[in-house]
């Protein structure tokens, strides 16, 4: 990169249309602003300016060479003022994994006033597994990934931010459709259907855990398939399924949604990042995230 300063001289030189207006402002001499556009003629080879008795005047090579330095000085200085922004935690950007099941709710919320608190951060979101967002997040390429408690997170920093409710999915002719909560021993023998957000948002485990410890047989199958096609096979009367609190307010048809108990119908959700991460952001999602937390931070992983 050719000299900063020389390529600033000649610049003002230009805007000054004289070596003297440009020397007068920088305050120094005439020849030292001379001497410093003239060096950066003989490393360029073109001459920038013609030297005339009433001052100077951009040679054609001069135009073309200071349009460009212009632009890349406005540039450069939109990129100091943006870090500087970034460094008050006011500008950035901020790359956030979520679960399928949280896309709404308390985090809904909690994004919902990041961005009217924090307007010139973009908010980058990916979606999956809770491995694979760690996976994400040891790679780098996420500051942030809500995960299910319990995810292993070697490395990471995770709190638990809150407690999320879940309901099994019956059939509407189910026999146990007409109960307001369906207790865990009353399905240990279900056949269970699952799809992707069930296996990302860690439905499928708290089955099994749960009708294990009743010594139930509960048998299940997953499929690469939407929640919503999950719940046409549910109303088919295919088997149960298990779904977030936030689908309540969704219609499926011939489907009846019902609370599980809250002693073992909850799911710990939380989130993990790296604990050298110094995104500014990422402070301030987290301070964020901790004023609007129904639970206390938990103990690193």
């Amino acid at each position: 990169m050719k000299d900063l300063m020389s390529i600033y001289r000649a610049l003002l030189v230009a805007d000054q249309a004289s070596f003297s207006g440009a020397a007068k402002i920088l305050g120094v001499r005439q020849s030292a602003v001379s001497r410093r556009v003239r060096k950066l003629e003989d490393e360029l080879g073109v001459s920038l300016f013609e030297r005339r008795s009433d001052g100077v005047r951009p040679t054609d090579a001069g135009q073309l060479f200071l349009r460009r330095a212009r632009a890349a000085f406005k540039e450069l200085d939109g990129a100091v003022k943006g870090a500087m922004a970034a460094g008050r935690g006011t500008d950035g950007v901020i790359r956030i994994g979520l679960l399928p099941c949280l896309a709404s709710g308390n985090l809904g919320i909690l994004l919902g006033g990041y961005r009217v608190s924090h307007p010139g951060v973009a908010m980058e979101l990916f979606e999956g597994s809770s491995q694979h967002q760690i996976g994400k997040i040891m790679d780098r390429s996420l500051d942030l990934a809500f995960v299910v408690g319990g995810t292993a997170a070697p490395g990471c920093d995770v709190e638990t931010f809150w407690k999320a409710r879940v309901f099994v999915a019956l059939p509407e002719r189910h026999p146990l459709a007409g109960c307001d909560v369906v207790d865990w021993a009353l399905v240990k023998e279900e056949h269970f259907i699952f799809g992707r957000e069930a296996t990302s948002s860690g439905f499928d485990q708290l089955v099994f855990e749960r009708t294990a410890r009743l010594g139930g047989r509960a048998s299940s199958e997953t499929h690469e398939i939407s929640q919503d096609a999950v719940m046409k096979l549910v109303a088919l009367q295919f088997g149960l399924s298990v779904v977030g609190e936030t689908s309540l307010f969704i219609q499926y048809p011939n489907v009846t949604l019902r609370r599980l108990p809250d002693d073992g119908g909850n799911l710990d959700y939380g989130a993990a990042w790296l604990p050298g991460n110094d995104n500014p952001a990422l402070r301030r999602f987290l301070s964020l995230a901790r004023s609007m937390s129904t639970e206390k931070p938990t103990s690193k992983a």
